[in-house]
């Protein structure tokens, strides 16, 4: 996906991190993408509307971790459903706090901001 089709919230992040402080790679440390992504998620969801729920997220063809996937088929509310699910996992703790964290979920951010 080149830079001029990406989403809103993805050219934002995009553009952070860009302006951070470079990692020896390039670009910023995956920890600071992670802890901007967990605050921009924090942020919208106390918005008005808050966050999309899950199965409408994947109705729209966005990528859902294997979590995120229990979750979108789970008998329960749209609701809860638009709750987010990371701010419990696993993944967003590492992500936040080590660098190139041993995280391999497929559809998870945290993943895709690792430096490898």
């Amino acid at each position: 996906m080149s830079e001029n089709t990406l989403p809103p919230d993805d050219l934002f992040l995009e553009t952070l991190a860009a302006e951070s402080p470079a990692t020896e790679g390039g670009g910023a440390s995956s920890r600071l993408k992670s802890r901007i992504f967990s605050q921009l998620n924090l942020l919208q969801a106390r918005e008005p509307g808050g966050l999309m729920s899950l199965s409408e997220c994947k109705q729209r063809g966005g990528h859902l971790c294997v979590f995120e996937d229990l979750v979108a088929i789970a008998p329960i509310g749209e609701d809860l459903k638009s709750r987010n699910p990371c701010r419990v996992c696993h993944a967003r703790l590492l992500g936040e706090n080590v660098e190139n964290a041993p995280i391999y979920w497929p559809g998870c951010p945290y993943v895709e901001f690792q430096n490898r």
